[in-house]
């Protein structure tokens, strides 16, 4: 890796920046469910001279000249991402998923008018509707949740909140909920009141590529997602929709809502939708959802309570509240012991967004090692040590010692970390 060396020289200060984050990733159980580790295929190109290249527009439509092999590359990552998702249209060029949802948004609603969208502390997300967030701002943003008693989304409720406001748009899709989103449910819904049907599916895109959570592709009028969760592509974002909407989405994107495209992140996600078409990838996603109900299915046996009580996806949401243990101090406690989550609300929760009664785990990145059910118990019981035993800093350097062998046997970036090593 010429690179490297090069980085070396230049800059040794943002290499050893590389370098320890490299070893960071290695060395720690990655439990964040929205992140993944690309492949070194993806890193490829992403670290090309695609990089140089301004192409604002589409393929065949640009308005700088020397666009030919960046035509190339982004019409295979439309074709690509149509076929692995059975769409009638794509567009690549996103820089981001909330950058999805605003092309979204604005491609089919103005200013002012109303939405419903998943509640942030039910598991939706901030370009869900939130107030601080443009959604937010621009839009008259009605929210509906959970049951109560189930914890899964109540299409009742958002039946009667849709025939009350009679909202422009319905947004789908959630970044924190473990069960399965029905877009046929909402599609009923939405063609009750005359309302377009939005899915993010940033979270279950990889998911609903293998075939393993329900598509919204037959009944969202536009699809969003993002390319680096579950897909396990580079950071970024895709709009899908229906034919009827293709033209509005592409000039919403551009010039509507962002400039030059970033041609060297488009091959990435070129090259993780190849990836993605592959036997090895849907039996990686089986093996995600695996691990999922293993990981649950042993922390609800160590006691914890799980929202909804179990998984249908990569994710679950553990209740903490039981364990007298907010989710600020679960995160910062694991993360002492090298085991990295993110605090998260639980749906009706007392406690403040920054501190939280829970927390959210995710399987994606083990499962990319090739951590199995096995492992996932152990962590479990890791897990569960570190929480026990809040503030014992004998107990965090044992289950470091633990997670150590863990990684050892599951190592990640093994080439990339050994040629840095030896820089």
């Amino acid at each position: 890796m010429d690179n490297e060396k090069i980085l070396k020289k230049f800059d040794p200060e943002i290499f050893d920046v590389v370098k320890g984050e490299t070893n960071r990733e290695h060395s720690t159980l990655e439990l964040i469910a929205s992140e993944n580790f690309c492949s070194e295929a993806v890193l490829a190109a992403l670290g090309s001279v695609l990089t140089n290249k301004y192409a604002e527009g589409l393929p065949k439509k640009r308005y700088y000249g020397g666009c030919e092999f960046v035509d190339i590359g982004e019409t295979l990552a439309i074709e690509r991402a149509k076929q692995l998702f059975g769409a009638d249209h794509a567009n690549v060029q996103p820089h981001s998923g909330t950058q999805a949802n605003m092309t979204a948004y604005f491609a089919l609603a103005n200013p002012g008018d109303t939405f419903l969208g998943l509640n942030l502390t039910h598991g939706g997300h901030l370009s869900h509707g939130h107030p601080i967030n443009f959604s937010g701002k621009y839009f008259k943003v009605f929210h509906y949740g959970v049951n109560p008693e189930t914890e899964i989304v109540d299409y009742d409720q958002v039946r009667k909140l849709a025939l009350e406001h009679k909202p422009k748009v319905i947004i789908t899709g959630a970044s924190a909920h473990p069960r399965f989103m029905h877009f046929d449910k909402f599609q009923e819904i939405c063609d009750e009141v005359g309302a377009y049907q939005v899915a993010d599916i940033a979270h279950t895109a990889g998911l609903v590529a293998a075939g393993l959570h329900p598509s919204p592709i037959p009944y969202a009028d536009i699809v969003t997602t993002t390319t680096h969760k579950t897909l396990r592509g580079p950071r970024g974002a895709i709009i899908m929709c229906k034919a009827k909407h293709a033209e509005i989405i592409d000039k919403t994107n551009f010039p509507g809502m962002q400039g030059g495209p970033l041609e060297h992140v488009i091959a990435a996600k070129a090259v993780a939708f190849k990836e993605a078409m592959s036997d090895d990838f849907k039996t990686y996603q089986k093996q995600v959802v695996a691990n999922a109900k293993a990981l649950a299915q042993e922390l609800a046996s160590l006691g914890y309570r799980l929202v909804s009580g179990g998984t249908d996806t990569h994710l679950m949401m553990v209740d903490l509240r039981s364990k007298n243990i907010t989710g600020r101090d679960a995160e910062n406690a694991l993360g002492k012991a090298d085991i990295t989550v993110n605090r998260n609300t639980i749906p009706f929760d007392p406690q403040k967004p920054f501190i939280t009664s829970g927390i959210r785990l995710g399987t994606p990145a083990l499962t990319t090692r090739g951590m199995k059910e096995t492992e996932m118990k152990k962590i479990a019981r890791l897990i569960d040590k570190v929480l026990t035993n809040m503030g014992d800093a004998n107990v965090y350097e044992n289950v470091k010692n633990e997670i150590k062998e863990l990684t050892q046997a599951f190592p990640l970036y093994a080439e990339r970390r050994k040629i840095y090593d030896a820089l």
